[in-house]
Formats: C-alpha cells, structure tokens, sequence
C-alpha cells in the first residue's frame, strides 16, 4: 500500500466486514422467537439456528487462515462475502427449517472466511508503529455491531419481518463487494511460499473442534461428557501430527517459540469464557427478576459495548506506546473487578449500580482486546497473519462457548428443571453468584496468563 487514500479503504472495507457479522448474530437473538414460531421450531432446532453457524465458524477459521496466507487473503475475504452475502439473501426466501439450518451452515463458512482475513489485510496493510490503533478502530466497529443489532433487529422484526434481518446484510454484504471489487482489484496480500496444504492435519483439527464445541454446547447431556474427552484427545493428535508434517495447517511452534503469540491467544480465550455469559445471565435477572421489559432490558445492556466502541481505539493507539503485557492486563484486572462485583448481585441492586457496572466491564474490556490483538497479530510474520487471526478468532468462539457451558452446567446443578422466575429468585441468585465467582476466578488468572507473555518484540524489528 503505497498512498493514505488506499489505506482509508481497506479501513472502510474492513471495518465494514466487521461490523456485518456480530451484527447479525446479536439481531437474530431478539427475532429468534418469531422465527421458531413461524417454523413450529424446537427448543433443540431452535438452538440450531445458532449452533450451526457458531460450530461451521469455529471448524473453517484456522484451514482458511492458512490457504488465504498461500492464495492471497483478498481472494479468500471476496470468496467470503459472496458466500456470506448469497446464503443471507436466501435465508430471507426460504421456507422450510432444514434448509434455514443448512443455509447458517454456510454462512458460518463465509464467516469464517470473513473472520480469518479481514484483521489479517489490516495487520498486512498498516505498519507496528500505528497498526494497534486501527486495529482498534475495527474493535471498535465489530463492537458497534454487537450493540447496535439488537435494536434494529427488533425494529426490522417488528416493523418488517425477520426476514429483513437477513435481506439488510445481504445489501451489506453487496455493498463490501462491489467496494472490494472496485478499489482492491489490483491489490493481493499473500507471504507463504509453498502451495500445499496439510488437508489430514486440517481433517483431525476440524473432528475434533466439531467434538469439543458441540459437547461443550451439550454438556449438562452425558453425550457431552463423552465428546468433550473425543475433542480434547483428537486436538492433541491433531498438535502431534503439527509437529512432524512439512507443511502443517497451524505451525504449533508459533506457540512452542513464541511466548507473547501463545500467552496472548491463552489470555483472549480466558477473557471470552470469562465475560461472555455475563450479558445472557443479566439479561434473565433484568427481565425475570426486575421485571424489565425486552427493550428496556437492551437500553441497560448496550452500556458495555457502547463503552468498548468508545474505548477501543484509543486502546489500541495506546498499545502502540505502551507494551501490550501491560495495557492488556490493566484491562484484564478491571474486568476482573467487575466480575468481583457481579457476584454480589441482589434481588434489590439498583439498576445504577448495573449500568455502572457494565460501564466499568466494557473499559476493562477495551482495554484488554485491542492492545491483546495487537500483540498476536504484531508478534507474528507477515506470512502467518491468516494463521494468527484465524486462532484468535477461534479462541474468541471457544471461550464464548465454555461460558455459555459453564453457566449451563451451573444452572443445571442449582435449577435443574426449575422455571426461572421471580418465584425462584434465590435459587437463581444463588447460580448466578456461582458463575460470576467461576469467571472472576478465571479473569483472575488471566491476568498472569497476561502478564506471562513477556515484553513484545515485534515480528517486523526482529528480521
């Protein structure tokens, strides 16, 4: 990239990219009842709308990562956005569930695709001295999606149909398109020399993440306790086979040899299983306890990510001066206060003190992924920004879902098939209690995980 003006509209590109998936997701929470309504879905089927997107994400990000280092991230983030952009729009057409369920399918692949390679071109593009910043920026937008989506989610869904949800980002998706297509045609990233592909290596890793996030998604059923031990074994075999293959799919001495890439992928994956159940156990105390409505109830809980959107950037910059073991685990010791604070959650907490607290997670927050991100993607060559972004994509879904497990397997314990209610407030306090204790414990070691990841030596300065 040689001028300002192609940088602004990778930026833009990108950011746009961002910004459509997380989107999504958190509009389809709020139209999910009405779809499973129409669609006469199960509680099981139901959760497959979500399951299947989430599980064919995590499966694609590191494989993909790897074929766009070697063909070029450009041709693999277009691949995505069409994939992305024509399973959207015939989402909005279909008419019948099994197909709903294949078409997330292959929007999680598109995902994937997208995922993998937009913070790569970044990384690729920007230079260490002020890469931390729009990193940031793109944070910030990714943030921006999250909390903006369940507000117009609902507007389309009330006004429109759910179905808009899915036409809206497939206008998006045309939008990045036909953006790509017209100023980036000229332009490729692509570092890694050899064009062979580790395709057994990539088999096993797929077999077992498919095992180990589906039975973390089953794990109160003793299915899950049967595929959760299939997924870790088949993930070591997986490192195992890594280590001796020419051409392996994820280079496992990125993390034998390189402590800030290892310790800062372990620091992100702890702070997603730590932090990302919190909105779902709010948003049941809101609405079953104080009696919110579902919209009010979004007004108290956008407080989080309104104040990672507003803090990521500067965090990032920040991270450009200051070492990311620091700033990261400043944040990191933040969120781990606010969990701290979450455990004593009463029937009577003023929703002051909620929305407060919220502020203060989404700081802790801000300032941990955009220095953290920074790190990993800093910490690597150039030929393995595909690879770094696809893990720290994959670490985010994981933690994500041995959040939501844990607090599945705490609820179990404490509710086992009790309504939740406010009837059965204490009971729900109780759990609730447990979890934020579990993550506050967890945030607690992240900080060392944090800390343990050394003083950065960017990859770029050390060749």
């Amino acid at each position: 990239m040689k001028n300002n003006l192609n940088k602004t509209i990778v930026l833009v590109i990108t950011c746009l990219a961002s910004f459509l998936t997380p989107f999504m997701s958190s509009a389809l929470n709020v139209a999910l009842p009405t779809i499973s309504q129409q669609f006469m879905l199960t509680a099981i089927l139901s959760s497959w709308v979500v399951s299947a997107y989430l599980l064919a994400t995590a499966i694609f990000l590191v494989p993909f990562g790897k074929i766009a280092d070697i063909y070029g991230r450009k041709k693999i983030f277009l691949l995505g956005i069409i994939i992305y952009t024509i399973s959207s729009t015939l989402i909005g057409l279909i008419k019948t569930a099994p197909v709903f369920i294949l078409l997330r399918i292959m929007q999680g692949l598109g995902s994937a695709m997208i995922f993998t390679t937009s913070v790569a071109i970044i990384t690729s593009v920007f230079p260490a001295g002020e890469r931390g910043k729009y990193l940031g920026i793109n944070v910030a937008v990714t943030y921006l999606g999250l909390s903006s989506g369940p507000f117009i989610g609902g507007v389309l869904t009330e006004y429109l149909s759910w179905r808009s949800i899915f036409f809206v980002n497939g206008i998006l998706g045309l939008i990045i398109l036909i953006l790509t297509v017209g100023y980036l045609k000229k332009l490729e990233w692509q570092e890694y020399q050899s064009k062979r592909i580790d395709y057994v290596g990539a088999t096993i890793y797929s077999l077992g993440l498919l095992s180990l996030i589906y039975g973390l998604t089953i794990i109160t059923k003793p299915l899950g306790f049967i595929l959760i031990p299939i997924g870790v074994v088949l993930i070591v075999i997986f490192v195992l086979w890594e280590a001796k293959v020419t051409n392996p799919i994820l280079d496992v001495n990125l993390f034998r040899q390189n402590i800030t890439f290892a310790f800062s992928n372990l620091a992100a994956g702890i702070n997603y299983s730590a932090t990302f159940g919190v909105g779902y156990l709010l948003s049941l105390y809101l609405q079953h306890l104080k009696k919110l409505t579902a919209s009010q109830t979004g007004l108290v809980l956008i407080t989080q990510p309104i104040m990672m959107a507003i803090l990521s950037p500067l965090a990032g910059k920040i991270s450009d001066k200051i070492e990311a073991r620091i700033t990261a685990s400043i944040g990191m010791a933040i969120t781990f206060g606010a969990l701290l604070i979450l455990i004593f959650l009463k029937i009577d907490t003023p929703l002051l003190s909620i929305v407060l607290n919220l502020s203060m997670l989404g700081i802790g927050l801000a300032i941990f992924s955009s220095p953290n991100m920074n790190a990993i993607m800093s910490s690597v060559n150039k030929e393995y920004y595909g690879i770094a972004s696809g893990t720290l994509a994959t670490m985010r879904l994981i933690g994500q879902m041995f959040s939501m497990a844990i607090v599945m397997l705490v609820t179990s314990l404490f509710m086992r098939n009790i309504k939740i209610g406010y009837e059965n407030y204490p009971l729900f306090l109780k759990s609730s209690s447990t979890i934020f204790l579990i993550y506050a414990l967890l945030c607690f070691g992240g900080i060392f995980a944090s800390l343990a990841r050394g003083k950065l030596k960017s990859a770029e300065n050390r060749r």
